[in-house]
């Protein structure tokens, strides 16, 4: 029923991100899965040769560790946590490209952090970098740098789900594929035997996320909420999505070839520019500005500026510049944006009319706080 749409997604999708989690790649025993690592390098040198860009952004590097280490539990240290990861990284990148090499084409590991994606010249080369890979018709391989970034393992990008969204929404009209353990989005927990797979996903409401029934394993970190999020964050941006199982050793195959498999989450038709989608999804925010619902109102639904009257309080340490995160009084997030003005500055002017900004500061460098040019609403 399906067929010809997912067909038109490939074709027409300027780069495909597959993201396979640890469960995936490793045996019940942590050890990696070579047969089906190298199927998964089959399909997507099929791919290649039918002059398709992919990505891989895998998981698998603690995984990989422990099953070097024969370790059967997940260390909690987080020095630990990164000598598992060197251990089992250079492993990971190792079998790939032993693999890939088999169809006469190249690897290319790469490692990131939560700051490349941050700071906006980073995330252009980035960016740059990976378009170069693909020029060559290389497969950019990519993980979180797990033995450098020292809050990672326990926050910033939080799990590859996440860091897979924020590499797919470096372009234009992508096509995220999640591989996980389970068939899809369910109407209920899985377990449930009148549960029923979702086939496709054409607009999101808050049902959604009450449809999750988490179900995590002792070496990964992700669930289905944040294959979810992931979801929401290219659908919103210009992308495509398909969640699968990728305990299947067809899966991949069968999406590449149009085959009715997973949840297929379509576009929301919302194409912004590169610069939007930096400002909304790539960048954590410094601080927090809560807005009065007058505010909320015209930055969400008139897409006006942010003037200082309507803000209502001040929270974080940031200077001007900074990208923070507008809030409802509730504390819920409606946008991001750069501020014209720091903290201390817009504690004196906030709930001021415009006119009285000279008064309280001396000067009058902006008349908005954040100018609607800056700002990306978010839901």
């Amino acid at each position: 029923m399906y067929s010809i749409l997912r067909d038109e997604l490939i074709k027409t999708s300027d780069v495909i991100v597959v993201k396979v989690g640890t469960n995936v790649i490793t045996c019940d025993n942590g050890r990696l899965n070579e047969t089906r690592i190298e199927q998964l390098m089959s399909d997507i040198a099929a791919m290649f040769k039918k002059n398709k860009s992919v990505i891989l952004v895998t998981s698998g590097a603690v995984g990989a560790g422990m099953g070097s280490l024969h370790l059967t539990t997940r260390p909690v240290e987080i020095a630990e946590l990164q000598a598992v990861a060197a251990i089992g990284q250079g492993k990971l990148i190792e079998i790939y490209e032993r693999f890939m090499n088999k169809h006469e084409l190249c690897t290319a590991q790469v490692l990131l952090t939560a700051e490349d994606f941050a700071d906006r010249k980073r995330y252009l080369n980035v960016r740059n970098t990976i378009l170069a890979l693909l020029k060559f018709v290389t497969l950019p391989i990519i993980n979180e740098n797990d033995t450098v970034s020292v809050n990672r393992l326990h926050a910033t990008f939080g799990d590859n789900d996440h860091l897979a969204s924020l590499v797919a929404n470096l372009f234009d009209t992508p096509l995220l594929i999640l591989l996980t353990d389970v068939d899809g989005l369910y109407d209920r927990d899985p377990v449930d035997p009148n549960a029923k797979l979702i086939p496709i996903v054409e607009q999101w409401t808050p049902d959604l996320m009450k449809m999750v029934a988490e179900k995590r394993s002792k070496l990964s970190k992700g669930g289905m909420s944040s294959k979810l999020k992931a979801a929401k964050i290219i659908t919103e941006s210009g992308g495509n999505v398909i969640i699968a199982n990728g305990d299947n050793p067809d899966s991949l195959k069968d999406i590449f070839n149009a085959n009715e498999v997973g949840t297929l989450f379509i576009t929301q038709d919302n194409h912004m520019s590169a610069r939007k989608r930096w400002l909304g999804f790539a960048v954590q925010a410094e601080g927090k500005i809560v807005l009065d619902d007058g505010a909320v109102k015209a930055v969400r639904e008139n897409g006006r500026s942010l003037l200082p009257i309507g803000i209502v309080a001040v929270a974080g340490a940031f200077d001007r510049g900074a990208i923070v995160s507008l809030v409802d009084r509730s504390g819920n997030e409606i946008a991001r944006g750069l501020t014209n003005y720091n903290k201390q500055d817009i504690i004196k002017i906030q709930g001021k009319k415009t006119s009285e900004i000279r008064h309280f500061l001396g000067q009058s460098l902006y008349t908005e706080v954040i100018h609607r040019d800056n700002l990306q609403v978010v839901d």
